[in-house]
């Protein structure tokens, strides 16, 4: 039952059917124009909603047979209203002349009212079916984005991860391979976040090479089947690199929660990584803030009415928002996938993820080389975020520096003394033996 997007869609076009039939059930018996014209629209919409699924590639491995079926569900069902009502009023229309002699045209107070009511709901469902279709446009367009690098299958070939990496494997003087730098984004994804000083560092010589991806659900990587733990996408992430045809050695670079993720792949590669990189990293005591039942339940809220798109409509045509920005900018997090993502996230964050990095600090080699890079202004307005920095500090015993970026935010790199210390810490790292 595994969908490759985020499930949200199906629901929508199930809820939508459902609605339709209750609708049409209740009012049987008081046909009228307006709700055979209203019929008609919404099956007009889903109809083209139901051909954008099938004809773009992308969206159709995305909803998968699920998300199919239910598009064509709800088209079949919505005809279906159409024909029903124009049977019934036929049908009334022939009994009346049998009886009278004459269609009837007076209606009762009662068949007013309902006639009203099932007007107003159909219009509700009308302007519900535009907003699903003009989403389903959105990302037919966003579709169309070429990612930079390649997505690989992973997890049996049940979804696929993109991966890319800048740059060719560069050799010392001895002639072993130099690090290759691997990137782990924070909350959001590294396109629209790390990559700029990630790749001033490359223009500056400061490192040869560097490899980056999107987690499940993140940019252009598709969702993975739920339950999904920290574990499994660093699983996901040495099976691409597998197909990719990368090896290490590796300097792993993470910033916020993604920093949990590469201290778990450091420890299922532990001859391959030959140095850590945290930037304001989150400690595996603080994942209760991102597994909390009320963040989970607001997210589950935002997915449910995240295929109405109201707010990504909203971005693309007032605010100037272009595939970029959907894709992996800074309307990324209004996708229903990234929705999805962070849902899986908060769900396992206080048990599964939380007992693998347990596991990944004890199993980490204590002679790793260890840089750690604080916000300043997380660190004064967060004692326990100080303390909890402090201990990253502890997590192998070759700390090279631990850096406190006075003013710099929880996104360091948007300082230029962070961005400064940032360069220069990882320039060491990499050249660190």
């Amino acid at each position: 039952m595994h969908s490759r997007g985020s499930g949200f869609f199906d629901f929508s076009f199930t809820t939508l059917t459902l609605g339709n039939l209750l609708n049409g059930l209740l009012f049987f018996s008081t046909p009228s124009r307006a709700m055979e014209w209203s019929s008609l629209v919404i099956a007009a919409l889903l109809l083209l909603d139901m051909v954008i699924v099938l004809a773009v590639q992308r969206l159709r491995s995305e909803e998968g047979w699920v998300g199919i079926a239910s598009v064509i569900w709800a088209t079949v069902m919505a005809l279906y209203n159409v024909m029903s009502d124009r049977v019934v009023a036929w049908g009334k229309q022939e009994e009346e002349e049998r009886l009278t002699g004459r269609k009837e045209t007076r209606r009762t107070l009662r068949e007013w009212c309902a006639v009203l009511t099932a007007t107003v709901i159909m219009i509700v469902m009308i302007v519900i079916t535009i907003f699903l279709t003009a989403t389903l446009i959105l990302r037919s367009r966003d579709a169309s984005l070429k990612p930079p690098g390649e997505r690989f299958y992973v997890d049996g070939d049940k979804y696929k991860l993109h991966l890319a990496c800048v740059g060719n494997a560069t050799f010392d003087a001895h002639g072993k391979k130099n690090p290759t730098v691997l990137v782990e984004a924070g909350e959001m994804p590294f396109e629209d976040t790390m990559d700029d000083w990630i790749y001033s560092s490359y223009h500056n010589g400061t490192i040869d090479r560097y490899c980056y991806y999107d987690r499940p659900g993140f940019a252009w990587s598709d969702n993975a089947p739920s339950p999904h733990s920290a574990g499994m996408t660093s699983d996901a992430l040495s099976e691409a690199l597998a197909r990719a045809g990368e090896e290490g050695p590796w300097v792993l670079v993470s910033a916020g929660v993604g920093s949990i993720y590469s201290r778990i792949f450091s420890s299922r590669h532990v001859r391959d990584v030959h140095g850590l990189f945290l930037i304001d990293g989150l400690h595996e005591d603080l994942l209760h803030r991102i597994a909390s039942p009320t963040r989970g339940f607001i997210l589950w809220g935002r997915g449910i009415i995240s295929p109405l798109g109201y707010d990504r409509l909203f971005g693309a045509i007032f605010k100037g928002r272009t595939r970029e920005d959907r894709v992996y900018g800074k309307s990324a997090y209004q996708a229903g996938k990234f929705i999805k993502a962070k849902l899986q996230e908060n769900l396992v964050a206080g048990s599964l993820t939380k007992n693998e990095v347990s596991q990944a600090r004890n199993i980490q080699t204590p002679n790793t080389p260890l840089v750690i890079v604080s916000s300043g202004i997380e660190v004064r307005r967060d004692n326990e975020w100080e303390r909890k920095q402090e201990d990253l500090t502890k997590i192998t015993d070759n700390l090279v520096s631990w850096d406190v970026v006075n003013r710099a935010p929880h996104r360091i790199w948007l300082t230029l003394e962070g961005r400064t210390i940032l360069e220069k810490r990882l320039g060491e790292l990499v050249r660190a033996r």
